[in-house]
């Protein structure tokens, strides 16, 4: 028998056909951005007074600005109040002039949205006031539904394949993203959704899956970093598309739709080599590896492909064995606070875009364009610096520049926007050093459980996120400070964690050496004999999983 991994050399790690499989695997994370943003820039904040015409039936003969006068108070500044009025009286317009504008109350036949010439999600649904808030939980339920996707979409992935699971993801991700554009109401709009974030979930779990198990170990960090950059693209894009269409529902139709022109991936999408073996296909298996080396101008032999066979399941961990070792329930929770720190704030800065003081389109075009170079340089860094200083950093620099913006007066909008963009380029650099610390410092045998631990966290982080936006009602600063602190809490912890860079991937639960001095470091303790290796446990090197 012979392992996949030496067929996978024989064919090429990152040849022609692997290089097509990741441009395939770019443009649904081009696309994602439509849908996770998107609604920051369709439910964006316009002008708005309650609707007055009452006074219309009493008198036809009056300006706009004289109607306003007689039926909305104004703020201290000048400016008409939003979401109050004044009490509807019976009378001649003389009388209501003279003593008929005492009291207010909230409106009560909805608003008017005087400088909004094309419908947005904000107008038509009436988003503002009592219903404010609406916006933000909506956003929350849509992150919900990654959870859920996860959860429902990993399983169903690993028994139907990645590729079966990509293209049916695609489908309910094009069929209810364009139906959520048909929406007669809010509520419907918000669970559909939640389906098209639960498809989210299931294409982004499955081509991780579907791109790790084709591409050679030492190739997969650049396969990750240009699925990233992809995905940065989109969201310069959706600047773009978001200024180009101000409709809602044709934005919508629009940022949905193209996942129907992604059909063709039925006939170009490969199945996964790897995943048909340990289904027992592996005729199945054989074929996709001959198209494979025949696209990458190899030659695999016949007497190679015979000795394919599904490799031997080791017993793997489980979730419990995480908490019997004191050391890895440290690890865990700190690991876990690190991917809530990543999602949380990454989240919580993407969606308040609006909020700097400068354009919205072109902050969005610079948030999405520095992610490029920052998730590039990882590659780098990681290798250079280490992998615990990369993550500490990270996080650090996105804490306080999150607590530096609420600081900054809003009359220097520049400043506010160049702090933004810094902490939004440390926050990707961040989650994509998360993924690939993560994938080194957990043992193997717990290593699928942790992440999944660890990534259900970031599902939470995300779904808190929208909802820590809402606390700006009692002070605008506070989002920020809260943003700003869980970074700095989790960069601060990340100094407790073992440096993994050139170091031995760990197979069984004991303490490693690199843990061992992360042990000194957190309860200023040092044992000197190293845990021994278990039997049977076999060595693969860092330097190979990055992502």
């Amino acid at each position: 028998m012979i392992r996949f991994g030496d067929i996978l050399k024989v064919i090429g790690e990152f040849g022609r056909f692997q290089k097509w499989l990741v441009l395939l695997i770019c443009i649904p994370n081009f696309l994602t951005p439509f849908h996770m943003f998107g609604q920051v820039f369709i439910a964006m904040d316009v002008p708005h007074h309650c609707n007055t015409n009452w006074i219309l039936n009493i008198t036809q003969n009056l300006t706009q600005e004289q109607q306003l006068n007689l039926t909305v108070p104004r703020k201290p500044d000048g400016s008409f109040e939003e979401c109050s009025m004044f009490r509807p009286v019976e009378g001649d317009i003389d009388s209501i002039i003279k003593d008929g504008r005492n009291s207010t109350e909230a409106c009560r036949d909805g608003w008017v949205y005087p400088t909004d010439p094309k419908p947005s999600l904000l107008t038509e649904f009436n988003l503002v006031c009592d219903r404010k808030d609406l916006k933000d939980i909506s956003q929350s339920i849509y992150m919900s539904g990654l959870l859920v996707g996860a959860l429902v979409f990993g399983p169903l992935s690993d028994w139907i394949g990645s590729q079966r699971m990509i293209l049916l993801t695609l489908l309910l991700m094009g069929a209810f993203g364009v139906g959520a554009g048909f929406a007669p109401n809010f509520y419907l709009y918000i669970a559909l959704r939640f389906i098209v974030g639960a498809a989210f979930a299931g294409i982004s779990i499955s081509m991780a899956a579907l791109t790790s198990e084709w591409v050679g170990p030492s190739y997969r960090p650049l396969a990750m970093i240009i699925s990233h950059c992809s995905n940065a693209l989109g969201q310069m894009a959706l600047a773009g598309l978001a200024y180009a269409i101000r409709d809602w529902r044709l934005y919508q139709i629009a940022g949905s739709a193209p996942a129907f022109a992604l059909f063709f991936y039925i006939w170009v999408l490969p199945k996964s080599a790897r995943w048909l073996v340990t289904k027992g296909k592996v005729e199945e298996a054989k074929k996709e590896l001959r198209k494979a080396a025949s696209i990458n101008k190899r030659t695999v032999s016949e007497e190679l492909l015979n000795q394919l066979a599904p490799e031997e399941k080791v017993k793997s961990g489980n979730i419990l064995d995480i908490f019997k070792k004191p050391h890895l329930r440290i690890l865990t929770l700190i690991m876990v606070i690190v991917w809530f720190a990543d999602s949380l704030v990454y989240y919580g800065v993407s969606l308040h875009v609006g909020d700097f003081g400068l354009d919205i389109y072109m902050t969005q075009l610079v948030f999405g364009a520095v992610e490029i170079p920052s998730r590039a340089s990882c590659i780098f860094l990681l290798q250079w610096i280490g992998r615990k200083k990369c993550q500490a950093a990270w996080l650090l620099l996105s804490g306080v520049v999150c607590l530096l913006i609420p600081a900054i007066p809003t009359d220097f909008p520049v400043i506010v926007t160049v702090l933004a963009v810094i902490g939004k380029s440390a926050l990707a650099a961040s989650f994509s050093t998360t993924y690939v610390f993560s994938a080194e410092v957990f043992p193997t045998v717990v290593r699928q459980s942790s992440l999944g631990l660890c990534s259900m966290a970031a599902r939470i982080g995300g779904i808190l996120a929208p909802l820590v936006g809402l606390l700006d009602k009692f002070h605008p600063a506070i989002p920020m400070v809260i943003f700003g602190g869980v970074a700095l809490a989790g960069g601060i912890l990340c100094f407790f964690l073992p440096e993994t860079r050139n170091q031995d991937l760990q197979d069984g639960t004991g303490k490693s050496p690199a843990s061992q001095r992360s042990k000194n470091a957190l309860a200023g303790s040092f044992e000197k004999r190293p845990a021994q290796k278990e039997a049977g446990e076999t060595k693969e090197h860092t330097s190979s999983t990055y992502f």
